[in-house]
């Protein structure tokens, strides 16, 4: 397996951490190549943006499977095998009127068919899947970001489950590829941006 950074101190999120993992995720992916154009205003993008942040984040709670380091600098979110990204068909639903309002039905649609091509080409084989993983930008350098995935995968391999992963900004690629993924598939998505789906094995 791959060599990764050193695992940093990671606990569990909860509630209390919410909006402080949603900041850390709207400053890590405000000039992301995917989820920046998909808020096309700049001026506005930030609190859009964290409306849809604040939905999967609050969700994915369920699980026992946010990491954060001491004060949710970074912040990794997986869901299990089995699991899903949202609760209910009632709050997949809801998500477009939540986007409707705090931007425009033109975002909605658009977030909404990266969600839809998401899901589609998520490997049927159980599986962990790190839907979000951002360093907030006061705290990127420290090598946060990888050490926290790296503690995240030390807790998977102790179960023997395989990781998955969507990275929509090609310069992490390589950082993936240390950490023992592999390119898996692409995602082409309206606006012609290709995101690269990652696989990597159980550890036996």
């Amino acid at each position: 397996m791959a060599s990764v950074p050193r695992p940093v101190s990671a606990r569990i999120a909860g509630p209390a951490d919410v909006d402080a993992v949603v900041e850390t995720l709207t400053t890590a992916f405000f000039d992301d190549p995917l989820w920046g154009p998909a808020f096309p205003d700049p001026g506005r993008r930030a609190r859009q943006a964290a409306v849809m942040w604040r939905l999967f984040v609050s969700s994915a709670l369920r699980y026992p499977w946010t990491l954060v380091t001491r004060n949710a600098e970074s912040a990794a979110v997986w869901i299990p095998p089995g699991g899903s990204e949202l609760t209910s068909e009632e709050e997949e639903d809801g998500m477009k009127g939540l986007l409707t309002g705090s931007a425009s039905p033109e975002v909605a649609e658009g977030v909404l068919r990266i969600c839809d091509q998401f899901a589609a080409a998520r490997p049927s084989e159980p599986h962990f899947c790190l839907t979000l993983l951002g360093t907030h930008d006061a705290h990127r350098g420290k090598g946060l970001g990888m050490g926290l995935l790296a503690e995240s995968l030390a807790r998977i391999d102790a179960l023997g489950a395989p990781a998955y992963l969507e990275s929509s900004n090609p310069a992490n690629l390589a950082r993936y590829e240390r950490a023992g993924f592999a390119a898996h598939g692409r995602i082409t998505v309206a606006t012609g941006h290709v995101v690269t789906t990652m696989w990597r094995p159980a550890v036996s």
